[in-house]
């Protein structure tokens, strides 16, 4: 006789008025970050000379040239590439079934930042748009190599083996970033504030590198109902209807986008996507249709906050977003790891 069918425990949907409860809430934290990324930094502007300067663009003040040319383009790449990687992060875990994936932890960044510098040295690609398709087969080649040696190399335990893939071959990809770079004084000089993650100076990126973060975003958003099927195995996804094969290249092309998008912007930044996943889904639970969108509204929250509190820090200067991300994200990452119902060893 064969064995009875396993029983499959769909995923719990979200309420109505929970998902909405929790949206309102978001976007009320999305509105207050954005308001204080727009007025805090070195030169302090108030609420209501934000509201004069924007209900009158054409003024000539100081404050009017700040707030048009820097703050405002940086807060909106801010809440793009944020956006991105938090859509990334929750597409990437609900693929692989692995609480602990992330495009910096699993080396996708990594990957897509060594394509950039490679194009840098060798093919002399300056620009946010050469850079996005360098980092975009960066990303995509990565994200199979982690993928491939990760499940094979682990079979007793997926989600772990697939971390250590990922953060070996980061170790590897960063390794030889660096070998490359320093050999070159100029390239170094012209690749150093990229390198490591930051809003600073790249306002003017921001026309280049929105749409494709929207594409990346407008491909993800969709798959939520995708996603919670997914999520209850392929056998039981197929007699669903689902394609699974064609679901799966949607979602990781998604996924990749979004990462290589947001790292050809602004350089890459480590730990948004993990952080912004969890959140969403402890606000809203599991179901994909209400943690997805809401992954993504993290993910702007907290780079936005993050690059706002790193300018407020020193009394002098200002602490890159990348570097705010890490402190926040690394402890928070051995939080998960410890947790026995989120990893098994």
């Amino acid at each position: 006789m064969s064995d009875p069918p396993v029983p499959v425990t769909p995923i719990p949907r979200t309420g109505l008025t929970r998902g909405t409860a929790v949206a309102v809430a978001a976007i009320l934290a999305l509105v207050v970050v954005t308001v204080a990324s727009i007025g805090l930094g070195a030169r302090d502007i108030s609420p209501l000379e934000i509201i004069r300067i924007l209900v009158n663009p054409g003024g000539d003040s100081y404050n009017t040239h700040v707030l048009w040319t820097e703050r405002i383009p940086r807060t909106l790449l801010g809440l793009a590439v944020g956006a991105a990687l938090g859509g990334s992060g929750m597409v990437m875990q609900a693929l692989t079934m692995n609480p602990l994936a992330d495009p910096g932890v699993l080396g996708v960044e990594q990957g897509a930042a060594m394509f950039v510098v490679l194009g840098i040295l060798f093919l002399d690609i300056r620009g946010v748009t050469g850079y996005f398709w360098l980092a975009l087969a960066g990303a995509g080649l990565t994200a199979a190599l982690v993928y491939a040696t990760g499940t094979r190399a682990a079979a007793a335990s997926t989600t772990i083996g697939m971390v250590l893939a990922g953060v070996a071959v980061a170790a590897v990809m960063a390794s030889v970033i660096t070998l490359l770079v320093v050999r070159d004084e100029a390239v170094y000089s012209h690749l150093r504030f990229w390198s490591v993650g930051q809003l600073t100076g790249r306002a003017k990126v921001l026309g280049e590198a929105l749409p494709f973060m929207a594409a990346g975003l407008l491909l993800a958003l969709p798959l939520g109902r995708t996603l919670n099927v997914l999520s209850m195995g392929d056998e039981a996804a197929a007699g669903l209807g689902v394609r699974v094969n064609r679901a799966r290249l949607l979602g990781a092309g998604a996924a990749v986008l979004l990462c290589a998008a947001a790292t050809a912007a602004v350089g890459p930044v480590a730990f948004v996507g993990l952080v912004a996943a969890h959140c969403a889904r402890m606000l809203v639970g599991a179901d994909h249709r209400w943690s997805l969108p809401l992954s993504m509204l993290c993910g702007a929250i907290l780079l936005v906050g993050a690059d706002t509190a790193g300018r407020l820090i020193l009394e002098h200067g200002e602490i890159q977003v990348a570097i705010m991300t890490a402190i926040i994200g690394t402890p928070f990452f051995v939080w998960l790891a410890r947790r026995r119902n989120l990893v098994r060893v």
